[in-house]
This record gives structure tokens, C-alpha cells and sequence, in this order.
């Protein structure tokens, strides 16, 4: 009889629903110190084997289906045996991003779910690594992956963690390679360009922006957080100011570094040079000292434009919802996109503009993403042919989900309420999309893929 077949019995001639809520009160139950709540657990567990015995008695494969059907359900187990027959091999890691995908302010009280950690955990009794790869600072990650995850796991050499997306890996147990700091290994202007808008950012803002914003502490991005709660009005309305006041800084800190590295003021055949002062209060530019915006500053000049317009127009091309923020906060130039000057062209073809809607403004090297950071991950946990489960609900996610995909390396899903570019690239590969803040409706589902594949 053909799986499909056997799956379809399993579902039709066992009551899986009433054993997937036994699997869940043994799994999650808490630790109790009560004679009565430990007789209680004991005699599901006791009903739990009991369940499972009668289907590992009727099929040839019965542990496996007994264990599938513990923990999926029909739609998950089917799935899982569509992805077999496609890939036919199992998921040998898991790349997680956190926010909004494990974990949902609006699902989960921006917390993970204790179903999510043990299933977790089972991956990680099965052998299975697990790298972690989010936009968060180290220091934050490691405090919810110890507290959800344990120190053993996390501590096990069997996992990893991607952070500030990408510029940096940590990877407790590999010695050496237990923390490598990748933001080192760019060339020095570079992060010179980083290191001038990071000590600006917050100095030279607008009052209101001072007021609204904050910088998430970390080694190398800069990211700018809102003082009011995720997705309220609020927030959006400072991110939004916010991200076009980031864009021009960094555009000021660009055309400083092209100004010191030219001759008299003009950089090659473009003509480029840069401005001397901060940003401005509206975002449009930035002040010289003496009253005159990088608009009206003739040194600022990259072809009758100013270095902000351009560097805005670079981006806003790059990116849709920039360019959206951009015209709603009225400064879009409407510049042709491919006429921006090479010389700058070059530089912004290295940063990373990201617009996370009332959440985050940010910069970043687009040298260190999150894929180079999974892939010096996967090198130091020693997986040498790994096919991924990435799960993720950003753009910056959606660069890995890309990745695995054009090397035959992996499966990708997301949230329904994932960048629409994100979604759009899970529903045109194997349609894993979850509701808001059950990431673990595909973990379970991958937990089946793994149990089947397993089989002869």
C-alpha cells in the first residue's frame, strides 16, 4: 500500500486529534511540585502509550506513524509527504528568524510559545542544528535562547546564532570560531562611512526624532527603534521620519568620504564631492554651518543634484515601501534611477537601506547579509550538505530563503503576514505559509518530512 494510502487510514481509523492533545499536555506540561499534578501527567502519558501502541501494532512502519500522528495533523502530514516526494531527503537544519516569525507581537505576545520551544528541542534531540539568524543584537538573542531553549542546547555546539543580519556569527563550543566578528573584515571605508553616522545619528536629530527613537545596541548596524509600542501610528509615523533622516545622513557621511578621497573637492569623471555638515531637522539635506543645505550647496553637487537626492533616488528604486515613505514624507526627487553618479553608485551598492514598517529604519553592509552569515554558520556546525528549513518574514530573510532555493539546499515558509516579495517567493516554491504566530504548524510539519523520510 502507498504511503498516501496508509496516511489516509492513519487519519481516518485513529482519533489523532485526542492523541495530538495527549502529546501536548505531556509535552508542555509544567513542572509541578504536587503528588496529584504528577499522578495526573502520569496517567496521560499513560493513555498517550497507549493510543500510540494500537497504531504501532497496526502498521508495518508503526513507530514512525505513531510519532507523526502524535504530533501532526492531517493537512500537516500530507504536506510533509508532498515534500518528501519532491525532495526526498529530510531537513537536516533549521534557520530561524525570530521576530515576527517564531514569535508575533500581535500572536504571541512577542513571546515564543512553549509548543514552538519543545518542538525545538526535539530537532535538537534528533540531531538536527539549529541556527538562529535575526536582525537582533547578540546580547538579546542569547538571553531568550538560553531562557526558552535551555544553556545546555544552546551551549551544545549544535547551534549558532546569526546576528545583527549577518555581521556577526556565534557559536558557543567551536573555540576560535565560537564568535566571529564578519563586520571586521570589510575594508576601512566602509566602516568609516558606518562609524560617522552611528557617532551622528542620534546628536544631530531633529528633536522629535531624539525623542521618538532610540538606537538598538549594536556592533555595527545602525538601527533605529521607535519609543512607542510596534505597529501603533505612532511608531510608523517616526520610522517613517526616521528613515529618510538615516538616508540622508548617510548620504552626508558618503559625500565626506568622497570629498576626502578626491582632489580639491571633485571625485574622477562625476565630479562627485561630498558636504561638511550634519543632518538636516526635515530630512531634506544637510546644514554646512552657515545656513545652506546639501540642496543648495554647490560642493555638495553630483551632476546638478545634490548626493542626498541621489542617494535617496538609489534607494528608493531599490525598494518600493522606501520609495513609498520617501513620497509620503515628500522627499522623492524623481530622479532617474540609472543616472546616479558611479562614483556614489558604488559606495550604495555596498549599503543596505532597510524600512521595517513602525518598527525600524536601518543600515547595513549589503557585504555581510544574513546568507553570508548562515553560510560561515553552516561551516563552523560542520553541515556540509544542508538542506534548510528557512523560515523568516522579511526581505532580509527572503536573501536566504533565495539562496537555498538556487542551490537545492533547502525549503522555505513564512507568515501570512510576511514582505509581500517574501510571500510571494514561498507561494511560488512549496506554499508554507502559517498564521500569525504558529510557526510551529511547520515545524511539526517538517518533524513529519523527517519521520518519513526515514522510511525505505
Amino acid at each position: 500500500m502507498e504511503r498516501y494510502d496508509l496516511v489516509y487510514q492513519l487519519y481516518d481509523e485513529y482519533e489523532t486529534d485526542q492523541l495530538r492533545e495527549y502529546q501536548a499536555f505531556v509535552d508542555v506540561f509544567p513542572a509541578i511540585d504536587s503528588r496529584v499534578a504528577l499522578e495526573h501527567w502520569q496517567t496521560a502519558n499513560e493513555e498517550l502509550e497507549r493510543r500510540k501502541d494500537e497504531i504501532r501494532s497496526a502498521f508495518a512502519a508503526g513507530e514512525t506513524f505513531a510519532e507523526v500522528a502524535a504530533r501532526a495533523d492531517r493537512d500537516q502530514a500530507f504536506t510533509a509527504l508532498d515534500l518528501e516526494a519532491k525532495y526526498g531527503r529530510a531537513v537536516n537544519v533549521l534557520v530561524l528568524d525570530v521576530d515576527e516569525t517564531l514569535r508575533s507581537a500581535g500572536g504571541t505576545d512577542n513571546e515564543i510559545p512553549r509548543d514552538t520551544l519543545h518542538v525545538l528541542t526535539e530537532f535538537h534531540e534528533a540531531g538536527v542544528p539549529i541556527v538562529i539568524c535575526t536582525g537582533q543584537t547578540l546580547e538579546n538573542v542569547k538571553g531568550f535562547a538560553i531562557q526558552g531553549l535551555g544553556s545546555e542546547i544552546v551551549h551544545s555546539g549544535n547551534l549558532s546564532i546569526v546576528y545583527e543580519a549577518g555581521t556577526g556569527v556565534f557559536a558557543p563550543g567551536h573555540g576560535a570560531d565560537t564568535k566571529q566578528l564578519l563586520y571586521e573584515e570589510l575594508d576601512a571605508g566602509i566602516r568609516d562611512v558606518f562609524d560617522d553616522v552611528r557617532s551622528r545619528v542620534l546628536p544631530e536629530a531633529p528633536e522629535d526624532l531624539r525623542r521618538g527613537c532610540h538606537l538598538q545596541g549594536n556592533e555595527f548596524n545602525v538601527t533605529m527603534k521607535p519609543n512607542y509600542e510596534t505597529g501603533s501610528q505612532r511608531a510608523r509615523e517616526t520610522i517613517d521620519a526616521a528613515l529618510v533622516y538615516l538616508i540622508d545622513l548617510l548620504a552626508d557621511a558618503i559625500g565626506e568620504s568622497l570629498e576626502a578621497t578626491s582632489d580639491g573637492g571633485a571625485t574622477g569623471d562625476d565630479g562627485a564631492a561630498g558636504d561638511d555638515g550634519g543632518a538636516s531637522e526635515d530630512g531634506g539635506g544637510s546644514d554646512d554651518g552657515n545656513g545652506k543645505s546639501a540642496d543648495d550647496n554647490g560642493a555638495a553637487d553630483l551632476e546638478g543634484e545634490t548626493v542626498a537626492d541621489w542617494t535617496r533616488t538609489f534607494y528608493a528604486e531599490q525598494d518600493p515601501e522606501i520609495r513609498a515613505v520617501l513620497e509620503s514624507e515628500g522627499a522623492y526627487p524623481d530622479l532617474a534611477a540609472d543616472a546616479v553618479p558611479d562614483a556614489l553608485a558604488a559606495i550604495l551598492e555596498r549599503i543596505d537601506v532597510a524600512y521595517y514598517e513602525a518598527d525600524a529604519a536601518e543600515i547595513g553592509s549589503l557585504e555581510l547579509n544574513k546568507v553570508v552569515g548562515v553560510e560561515r554558520a553552516l561551516d563552523v556546525l560542520g553541515v556540509d550538505d544542508p538542506f534548510a528549513l528557512v523560515m523568516g518574514d522579511s526581505k532580509s530573510d527572503l536573501r536566504v530563503m533565495e539562496w537555498v532555493h538556487e542551490n537545492d539546499a533547502g525549503i522555505a515558509a513564512a507568515p501570512e503576514h510576511a514582505s509581500q516579495d517574501t510571500l510571494e517567493h514561498v507561494l511560488e516554491t512549496d506554499e508554507l505559509v502559517f498564521d500569525r504566530g504558529k510557526s510551529v504548524d511547520i515545524l511539526r510539519t517538517v518533524y513529519a518530512l523527517n519521520r518519513f523520510a526515514r522510511l525505505e
